[in-house]
């Protein structure tokens, strides 16, 4: 089954929180075919300014875009203007009741938590913004201490880096630790498998 992967991006984006997540299921898609179809999606149409002025054109906007299995909110200061953006904020709720798999990365589960989707359940994000995520989401367990979150359908990573992390993992629980094994040696980075327990 290929599972389609969708990456939500906005401007000021922060450039690794997606483009971690995006090569790791791009190139688990490129080794193994029929696995994955890897995305961006934004609001509107046309290019985005990342973090840095990376500018980005993005696939799909919210009304094209094919329904995900998995759907992965990154971070990055253009976060804290999606938390007003209610139109967002529903595409979000609605992809949740059908995809698989909402993950975040870094200030991506303050949009998660502004969308009520992690009520009552471990989360993180970027060390910086621990104290934001609990006075957002008063009712979820901020975890300090750990790379990422897996609660089932929702998951959260810490910041930036960590993103990565969080997707090798999604592929090991996917498709199997061979597979995610495979797709960080290709990328050359240094992956453990340790449920996220180690910062």
């Amino acid at each position: 089954m290929r599972r389609n992967v969708a990456i939500l991006i906005f401007p000021e984006v922060e450039v690794l929180d997606f483009a971690g997540p995006f090569e790791v299921f791009a190139v688990t898609g490129e080794l193994n075919a029929d696995t994955f179809h890897t995305f961006t999606v934004a609001e509107t149409p046309g290019s985005i300014r990342a973090r840095n002025g990376l500018k980005i054109v993005p696939d799909f906007t919210l009304e094209n875009a094919p329904a995900p299995e998995v759907l992965i909110v990154p971070g990055g200061a253009g976060t804290r203007p999606l938390l007003k953006k209610p139109a967002v904020l529903e595409w979000i709720r609605q992809r949740a009741r059908q995809a698989e798999i909402v993950a975040s990365v870094c200030t991506g589960s303050l949009v998660l938590a502004q969308a009520g989707l992690l009520h009552n359940l471990r989360a993180t994000t970027h060390y910086e913004n621990f104290a934001d995520l609990a006075d957002l989401a008063p009712e979820t367990e901020v975890v300090e201490d750990v790379r990422f979150t897996d609660n089932g359908q929702v998951l959260t990573a810490a910041g930036i880096s960590a993103g990565i992390d969080l997707s090798l993992h999604l592929v090991s629980r996917l498709l199997g630790e061979p597979v995610a094994t495979r797709t960080a040696r290709y990328m050359e980075y240094h992956w453990r498998n340790d449920g996220g327990l180690v910062r």
